[in-house]
């Protein structure tokens, strides 16, 4: 008798709900707008993750008590104390009966792309964060704070850093970058002087989405934006030292999933990070991420049903050429 399968990966920007067979078989998906709690409350939260799991389970033709088992991955669940009230938010609008449970978003994209199931995830995107799990289950990670409590570096980190730079150039403390005129074109100042000014009046603002412009001024040579990006790269290899300490696998043979859009620049953040962790961890393995973070989703509900690692991994195979056709 097939068995069907809830995943729900609920996001900063968007949720996505997926209902696939012990075979791998994807049946449906659902969407729905952002769903982190911590930004929108719990009530919205509910809201959001009811939206999309009717959707997916009205499209497979399914009703939730046809569910064997279901994860949910969730923006902004970050400390056991949360746990409880999390799992209330979820339960009230999707009554379950079967096995479940709640990760961090972050260990989806590992569950999904880790070829055996565990290894390192690495997120390098708006911001950053880093999540571990070892073959025993046991996980790692950092806080997901970012540059609050010391962790680097996402692309709104970068930019961040990159600014510093900008203003060294000005005050002497630094040498010229190309930085300064991607900058001022892209803000509209009028000069360096202005831009200084804007930034300090709040009338000028860089973010994340301003990260392109570093690798592009890399590519060209400029030195600061390269310095700027060795430095992106030993800090979030930092992180995945770090997370594989905690989860004793610098010996062993870990995938490290890399997951963001800062990975797609060139030059390649990718080969930097390899470089700082390489030492450390030497059997390392570094993945590009393939199949969506909702895989991961319906895997961790896979593995709450009992479901044998062997055949979790032939569903995850065959999910992770499936979702290709699905438009995230």
């Amino acid at each position: 008798m097939t068995k069907y399968f809830l995943g729900v990966d609920v996001g900063a920007t968007k949720t996505h709900a997926m209902i696939a067979s012990d075979r791998g078989e994807i049946l449906s998906l659902g969407k729905a707008g952002r769903g982190n709690p911590t930004l929108i409350g719990y009530e919205k939260f509910s809201e959001v993750v009811k939206q999309a799991v009717e959707q997916a389970l009205t499209k497979a033709d399914l009703t939730i008590k046809q569910i064997s088992g279901a994860g949910f991955g969730v923006a902004g669940y970050d400390w056991d104390s949360q746990k409880a009230k999390t799992l209330q938010a979820i339960e009230s609008v999707t009554p379950l009966k079967a096995p479940h449970e709640i990760v961090n978003d972050s260990v989806l994209g590992l569950l999904a792309n880790a070829r055996h199931g565990w290894g390192i995830s690495l997120v390098a995107g708006t911001g950053c964060n880093c999540w571990g799990r070892n073959a025993r289950g046991e996980y790692g990670r950092t806080t997901g704070y970012g540059d609050e409590l010391g962790e680097y570096a996402g692309g709104s980190e970068l930019v961040a850093r990159a600014k510093h730079f900008v203003a060294y150039e000005w005050t002497g403390r630094g040498q010229p970058t190309s930085l300064t005129q991607a900058f001022i074109k892209e803000t509209g100042a009028k000069n360096l002087e202005d831009l200084l000014e804007g930034w300090g009046e709040k009338q000028y603002e860089l973010n994340a989405n301003s990260a392109p412009l570093i690798f592009e001024c890399a590519a060209q040579g400029d030195k600061v934006a390269l310095d700027l990006l060795k430095w992106a790269g030993d800090e979030l290899g930092e992180m995945v030292i770090a997370v594989a300490r905690q989860i004793n696998v610098t010996q062993s043979s870990p995938d490290v999933i890399l997951i963001g859009g800062l990975f797609r620049g060139t030059p390649s953040l990718k080969s930097l990070v390899t470089a700082k962790v390489g030492s450390v961890i030497p059997k390392a393995t570094y993945l590009n991420m393939q199949a969506p973070p909702v895989v991961g989703a319906v895997v961790l509900g896979m593995e709450q049903a009992g479901v044998s690692a062997n055949a979790i991994q032939s569903a995850r195979i065959e999910m992770q050429i499936k979702a290709a056709n699905f438009r995230l």
